[in-house]
């Protein structure tokens, strides 16, 4: 099991792209990007920088998020999902399940070096078998 790494992938496969980390808190957002260019916000601390690099580099695989009342949420929505499976693998998610007895918490999201909505959106999304394969390993692993 390998953690997603924003960095590198951003390195490996967005090499044009440059991040820079300016003040955004009138703007209302953790980051956002512009041609060839992401800003994060200076405020945020690793992980969130962590999970909002993964979220802008969805966006920047995805294409441009319409600009529809219907469309746009939705492909936000997309974007934020596929956020947390990146960020967040399936086995890492039972182990930390498993150690912070099955909370969907703070305290588990740091062990999986993401924010709470993040792990939230994880969970919320998760499909019937990944919901099957949890049950059943949390169960296994009860003393």
């Amino acid at each position: 099991m390998t953690r997603w790494h924003p960095w590198r992938h951003l390195r490996d496969n967005h090499s044009h792209v440059d991040v820079t980390y300016p003040d955004l808190g009138g703007l209302g957002c953790l980051g956002r990007r512009r041609a060839g260019h992401i800003e994060i916000d200076e405020t945020l601390d690793q992980v969130e920088r962590r999970c909002t690099v993964t979220h802008e580099i969805t966006h920047i695989e995805r294409g441009p998020v319409p600009d529809h009342p219907f469309y746009g949420p939705k492909e936000e929505r997309t974007v934020e999902r596929i956020t947390a499976e990146r960020l967040i693998e399936l086995d890492a998610l039972i182990d930390a399940l498993a150690w912070n007895r099955h909370r969907v918490d703070a305290e588990t999201a740091g062990e999986l070096w993401v924010d709470l909505d993040v792990l939230v959106t994880r969970v919320k999304n998760l499909t019937e078998d990944e919901r099957r394969h949890i049950d059943m390993e949390l169960e296994r692993r009860q003393p």
